[in-house]
């Protein structure tokens, strides 16, 4: 038996995660996040906490279900997740923490100071790695999953349009 085999993958979960920058989590039937991910060893590496993007439960969970779109943008998969996490201090977080934070996007500062705020600030890196059947093609739903937009404090109220002058009627 394979490494690949005991990991539980597809040649298609293999190919969309090998593509992958962003994946929709689901942890413990919640709704699915949306969340930047980087690709090492046929697996999914994820950061979250402070500071970084948010997806309560993940780190403290052992499974998860991630959602994969295709180049087109449709969902072609979705397949269940065990998820582990990369502790600060570790030969494995010397390893993984230095090569996400250099595919970090819109970071301040060198990878070496992203890395170092990820341990001290208790941020949590998650390795998802395929772990059972996958649903791809007739299988998925057909229907949207949609769901109405989550409470946030960035929103706030729309405002009436400006006018530059005042429209006169005769």
């Amino acid at each position: 038996m394979t490494d690949e085999d005991r990991r539980g993958s597809t040649p298609l979960v293999d190919e969309v995660i090998k593509k992958a920058a962003v994946a929709w989590v689901s942890v413990a039937g919640g709704p699915a996040r949306a969340l930047w991910c980087a690709t090492l060893d046929g697996t999914l590496l994820v950061v979250t906490g402070p500071g970084e993007q948010a997806a309560p439960g993940l780190a403290d969970a052992a499974e998860a279900h991630v959602t994969m779109r295709g180049d087109h943008g449709g969902r072609i998969v979705t397949w269940p997740a065990a998820v582990s996490r990369v502790r600060p201090g570790t030969e494995e977080w010397d390893t993984v923490a230095p090569l996400l934070a250099g595919k970090r996007l819109n970071a301040r500062g060198p990878a070496a100071d992203l890395v170092r705020r990820w341990a001290d600030e208790g941020c949590a890196v998650n390795r998802l790695t395929p772990a059972g059947d996958p649903v791809a093609g007739d299988a998925l739903p057909s229907e949207s999953l949609a769901e109405p937009p989550r409470d946030t404090p960035a929103a706030r109220q729309t405002r009436r349009p400006f006018r530059l002058h005042r429209v006169r009627r005769r």
